[in-house]
């Protein structure tokens, strides 16, 4: 299956030509994901509507749009497609530009006049792989985080009756600990009774000594 590519260029022959350049490169290669399928579209916000719909792998976006221009265009794409990949073409030789342009957002950048066909294709299997390891991280960060939250339900201190042994919890009622653990965990109770409780409540069942059998 080939490589699915959202480009937003507003000017038809630089569209053109990074169709051209992706075609060319796919012809050298002889496996599938040369291939690029491209959707074109000339306008960030079109751009956007289209992410929301889904179905691609990549976005390649010209920084200066009828729409959006500079940075800006960066920042609004890696809002609404926080889970894909950006590479931004520019037509400014400048390289502070395009490590702007990566520290808000985006994976790679290319200045235009500059590319080959070989170079594009190599950037966007790039970016794919960067931003694949990047949600990787952040999902593993939050399963992390959603666990560190759970282990630190019941940590603290824990008001205990040390008579019956229920809980105030932190609106000021007692509640029966099983109760209270049930709500600050997922946690669940089966219900038994020890030897020595046993001994206890019925001590005609069990004349020898508790204390013997308490563990």
């Amino acid at each position: 299956m080939g490589i699915r590519v959202l480009l937003i260029e507003d000017d038809q022959a630089d569209a053109f030509l990074v169709k051209e350049m992706l075609l060319e490169a796919a012809a050298g290669r002889n496996d599938a994901d040369g291939n690029a399928v491209i959707h074109h579209v000339t306008r960030l916000d079109e751009g956007i509507r289209q992410v929301a719909e889904g179905g691609f792998d990549i976005i390649l976006s010209d920084l200066g749009l009828p729409d959006s221009q500079g940075m800006a265009t960066v920042k609004k794409l890696a809002a609404a497609a926080q889970h894909l990949p950006i590479v931004v073409l520019t037509g400014l030789v400048d390289h502070e530009v395009g490590l702007e342009a990566v520290n808000v957002g985006a994976q790679d950048y290319l200045v235009k006049g500059q590319v080959t066909g070989e170079m594009l294709i190599r950037s966007i299997r790039y970016a794919i792989e960067r931003k694949r390891i990047e949600n990787e991280k952040a999902k593993v960060i939050v399963e992390l985080q959603e666990a560190l939250t759970k282990v630190k339900l019941l940590s603290g201190f824990i008001p205990i009756c040390a008579s019956c042994k229920k809980i105030r919890d932190d609106k000021g009622y007692w509640q029966q600990i099983e109760s209270y653990i049930r709500d600050h965990s997922n946690a669940e109770f089966s219900h038994s009774i020890c030897p020595g409780c046993a001994h206890k409540l019925y001590p005609d069942l069990y004349p020898d000594n508790p204390d013997s059998q308490g563990k």
